[in-house]
Order: structure tokens, then C-alpha cells, then sequence
């Protein structure tokens, strides 16, 4: 854990990393079926899914929160 945010799970850790991690966890099927967004369920890619969760703050913290589910 960091020294300068040590109560932030997710400082260091960049939005590509955390996609990384789910779709390695999860594979793509089951993460569009946990949330619900056509980035993961149509033709998923990793930059597709970039692009929107950067434009879209409430997917963005469901993917936060699921990889905050996933690492405890």
C-alpha cells in the first residue's frame, strides 16, 4: 500500500490495470453479466471499454467497486 494514500485502495492502480485484472478474474461474459454495459457484452475489447468508463463516471465505479470486491 502507498504511503502517501494508505486508506485508498485503488491509488497507483490505473483504470487499464483494474480492467486487466477483471477480465482476467471474471472473462468478459461473466463481467457484463455483473454490470450491465454494452462496452462488455458487444464486441469487448480493452480500449472500447476504456474509452467509456473514462466518459462515464457511474460505470467507472461499478468497475472500481467490482475490483474492490474482487481483491479482498
Amino acid at each position: 500500500m502507498n504511503k502517501d494514500q494508505p486508506n485508498n485502495p485503488l491509488h497507483g492502480k490505473t483504470l487499464e490495470a483494474i480492467l486487466h485484472h477483471l477480465v482476467d478474474h471474471y472473462g468478459w461474459k461473466e463481467l457484463g453479466l455483473r454490470i450491465r454495459i454494452r462496452c462488455f457484452t458487444d464486441k469487448p475489447s480493452i480500449q472500447s471499454s476504456l474509452k467509456f468508463l473514462r466518459k462515464t463516471p457511474w460505470a467507472r465505479k461499478k468497475v472500481e467497486n467490482l475490483y474492490l470486491e474482487s481483491v479482498e
